[in-house]
């Protein structure tokens, strides 16, 4: 998009543009979304950026009304794949972190002095800066959301001193941050915020979907919402996701232990439900290159898994099984290594599954076998995203990786062109080229199962 498509998205409040780009009006001194309700500015009174750390950096102050900091992800990895982009979608998932521009780097295989140079080319800003800046947009939004104490905020948005928090905060954004806390703070054990999305969004297919594949008590499913126990190495918690179509937002409750960890939380939670997908955009791509090869179903997510370990064990319990059969070896583990915490169920670590002889299964030995090793790679390697890796393991294929990659990390173009149903809804299509579709054949492979039902 140009300053051209802009003005005309301005003009239409269209919520497709959400989060695409951002308006600064220099009579006020503020900045906002384009679906702002407040009066329309005259042209000349706008100035455009793309991203609200660029209106930031020229000293406008965020909007109290449309609240900028609660846009809808522009999606990172969607179009070309870039080092820059990696980058900054990994700061974006993990502020509390704290990686250098020297740890980011060689997590990413590039020369620091590299990447520093990528992210000014492409963002207009340092890493150190960027990082800083959404730092303080996490703030503002649990400040106006939430009713968590002034320091429990400064401490969810990365910083270790209120000082610090305080400095940054009005550097950042040029207004206190006493000016944005909405109401008292409290200790309440469960905090409440609203997490955005682009429409279309395809509820009804995400909540069929998940339906069929839902184990319970880890996780519970109702006409407008989904929720879920949680785990990892940091905090522990659950959340339930209420689907609110015409404000275009999920409201979700969340009960976490260590809200220090909140922001990674949210982060997650946005992948699991693919809050971040353009799907006006993919949805145009595959039309033009299927060119009506099959119907296309308007809105559709991938629906995520929490982890890569979740995800793995799902896939080798579902290989040449029906959907039902898979999920109900699922809800045999979780019933039998999941770890209670009173009604609350969380998924078997990768300690738990490793160390189990899985007696309770009435499968092939083989089949547990490729159990136990998938777990106890997970267990020596607790931070490994590199899911090829597994290939190496007695029992897992590349079905199985892809799976994991499909809906454990939510890659965009991961097709199972080896499914049996992708099979089947190809068979039944016009001849098409999937290489075309990319890079969103993951897209693809949902709307091939989609054809099924």
């Amino acid at each position: 998009m140009d300053t051209s498509h802009w003005q005309l998205a301005r003009q239409s409040r269209d919520h497709r543009f959400d989060g695409l780009f951002f308006i600064a009006v220099k009579s006020t001194g503020i900045y906002c979304r384009p679906i702002c309700p407040a009066p329309t500015a005259k042209e000349q009174n706008v100035e455009y950026f793309q991203y609200a750390h660029n209106a930031a950096q020229a000293g406008f102050r965020p909007c109290i009304r449309c609240r900028p900091d609660s846009a809808p992800g522009s999606s990172a990895w969607q179009g070309t794949k870039t080092t820059a982009l990696r980058a900054k979608q990994l700061i974006d998932s993990d502020l509390t972190t704290q990686q250098s521009c020297e740890q980011l780097a060689e997590r990413l295989g590039v020369s620091s002095r590299y990447l520093r140079q990528l992210f000014q080319q492409h963002f207009g800003i340092s890493v150190t800066q960027y990082r800083l800046f959404n730092q303080c947009h996490f703030a503002k939004k649990l400040l106006q959301e939430t009713t968590l104490p002034v320091s429990q905020v400064a401490f969810a948005a990365g910083f270790n001193s209120i000082r610090r928090f305080n400095d940054a905060f009005l550097q950042q954004l040029h207004i206190c941050p006493s000016k944005m806390r909405g109401q008292r703070s409290t200790t309440s054990a469960v905090l409440t915020l609203k997490l955005p999305f682009r429409p279309p969004y395809n509820w009804a297919a995400l909540q069929q979907f998940l339906a069929k594949r839902l184990i319970s008590p880890l996780e519970w499913l109702g006409e407008t919402h989904y929720g879920r126990s949680f785990k990892n190495q940091h905090c522990q918690g659950q959340f339930t996701a209420e689907f609110v179509e015409d404000k275009h937002h999920f409201l979700v409750s969340i009960n976490i232990d260590q809200p220090r960890f909140l922001q990674p939380v949210l982060s997650e939670i946005r992948r699991v439900l693919d809050l971040d997908a353009d799907t006006a955009q993919i949805e145009q791509h595959l039309a033009t290159q299927l060119d009506g090869a099959l119907p296309l179903t308007q809105g559709l997510r991938l629906p995520g898994i929490w982890s890569v370990f979740e995800a793995g064990i799902r896939a080798v319990l579902g290989q040449q099984v029906s959907v039902t059969a898979a999920h109900n070896l699922v809800t045999l583990l979780v019933t039998e290594l999941g770890e209670r915490d009173g009604e609350r169920v969380y998924f078997p670590t990768p300690e738990v599954v490793a160390n189990s002889e899985l007696a309770f299964f009435k499968m092939p030995q083989a089949r547990k076998n490729a159990l136990c090793n998938l777990a106890q790679f997970c267990a020596d390697n607790p931070d490994c995203q590199q899911l090829d890796q597994w290939l190496a393991l007695k029992g897992i294929g590349p079905w199985t990786v892809n799976y994991a990659k499909l809906r454990g990390q939510s890659q965009p173009d991961i097709l199972l062109a080896g499914d049996l149903g992708v099979k089947k809804a190809q068979a039944g299509a016009k001849p098409f080229n999937d290489e075309l579709c990319a890079p969103f054949r993951s897209y693809l492979t949902f709307q091939l199962w989609q054809q099924l039902i």
